[in-house]
Order: C-alpha cells, then sequence, then structure tokens
C-alpha cells in the first residue's frame, strides 16, 4: 500500500490547500457546537495516523495542539514537510500497524483520516490497539459514515479497500474494541467517530 501512495503523494500534493480547509471547517465545528465539543485545548498532544500530506496536522497546528504525524510513504511526508515548512510539526516513517518508536500513552489523542476504511477488519483491529496504546485518553477515527454517493462507491471500489464492508460494521467493530464510542457526523457523508479505551468512560 505504501508503494502506491508513494507514487500518487504528488497529486495528493495538489489538494493539499483544499483538504487543509475542510479539516479546519471540521475543527471549528466542532469546537463551537456545545453539544459536540471536543477539548482541543492549546498543548494537547494528538498524533495523527496515517498523516499524509499533513493536512490535518497543519489544521491541528493552527489550534496550537502539539502535533506529531506518522505515515508509512516516504513520499508522503516528503510533500507534508514541504506543505508545512515553518510550524512545529514532528513527522516519523512508519507502519501505523506496528509497534511505533513511542512509549504507552505518549499522546492525549490519536486521530486517524479516511484510513481505516481501507483496510481489512482484521488489520484495523492492529490500527485500534496502537492508536490506543498510544492515546492518554481519545482515539478519535475520521471516516465515511453510512450516507453514501455513486462517485464514493466508484472511487472506492477501483482501490480495492474494504469500504462497503467498513460502513456497515464500524460502529460495532469499534464497540468492540472500546469502552465507548461517540458518533458525531461532521459533514453529510462522514463523522467524527470519538472512541475512549476500554475501562473509562466518554466523560472522564
Amino acid at each position: 500500500m505504501s508503494q502506491l501512495f508513494n507514487r500518487i503523494a504528488p497529486i495528493y500534493g495538489l489538494y493539499f490547500n483544499s483538504q487543509k480547509k475542510y479539516y479546519q471547517n471540521i475543527l471549528n465545528d466542532i469546537q463551537n457546537d456545545l453539544q459536540n465539543k471536543i477539548d482541543l485545548k492549546e498543548n494537547i498532544s494528538i498524533i495523527d495516523f496515517g498523516c499524509g500530506t499533513g493536512a490535518l496536522c497543519s489544521a491541528l497546528k493552527e489550534k496550537k495542539l502539539d502535533v506529531t504525524g506518522v505515515d508509512s510513504a516516504y513520499n508522503m511526508l516528503k510533500v507534508a514537510i514541504k506543505k508545512t515548512k515553518g510550524l512545529d510539526i514532528k513527522y516519523y516513517e512508519g507502519s501505523i500497524l506496528e509497534r511505533l518508536p513511542f512509549e504507552d500513552d505518549s499522546f492525549d489523542i490519536a486521530i486517524a483520516s479516511y484510513v481505516a476504511h481501507g483496510l481489512k477488519s482484521s488489520v484495523r483491529k492492529k490500527m485500534y490497539q496502537e492508536m490506543s496504546r498510544l492515546s492518554r485518553d481519545l482515539v478519535i477515527i475520521h471516516d465515511y459514515n453510512e450516507k453514501r454517493s455513486l462517485l464514493t462507491d466508484i472511487v472506492e471500489w477501483l482501490e480495492r479497500g474494504d469500504y462497503f464492508n467498513f460502513i456497515k460494521v464500524v460502529k460495532e467493530e469499534l464497540r468492540d474494541n472500546f469502552a465507548e464510542v461517540k458518533v458525531i457526523n461532521v459533514d453529510e457523508k462522514a463523522a467524527w467517530y470519538v472512541c475512549n479505551k476500554k475501562g473509562k468512560t466518554y466523560n472522564e
């Protein structure tokens, strides 16, 4: 998979600004909505699993969070470093499906955006476990909800990921891996699946 993303990294780079704007709008809405507010205070540490070209990392950094991005595709990281030059964001090359070089509970929050649906269920479980290991508080899966579009169906069919199964099982799957899951629709066809580690409750 990393070979594919290494090849298409320059194409992803063309959409950096629009992707960043998308994430900026979501972060603003999340913080301004009292019902769904996620407390993204200054200096909270967050690790972005599968950070790609750094668009989400950049939007998070603008909220004055301590941001770390991880991706297995070196060329994606090269684009990220270039696009976020001047921002204090730490990037690491590594697989999100293996043990990363960080101690347990190294970050307040772990997030992965549009990563989970491309992985098979058994592989997603490994990602959830590693995100849970690294997060002291929340694990956030930003991905598709059950509202489908023809264009997305076509693109995901071509990519041969697990999208069609993922949108059917994601809620149950996450509840099998975390103590509590809250679903926040962040746009018409995407949601934040906000998860607490086993043994904790959402309001702790």
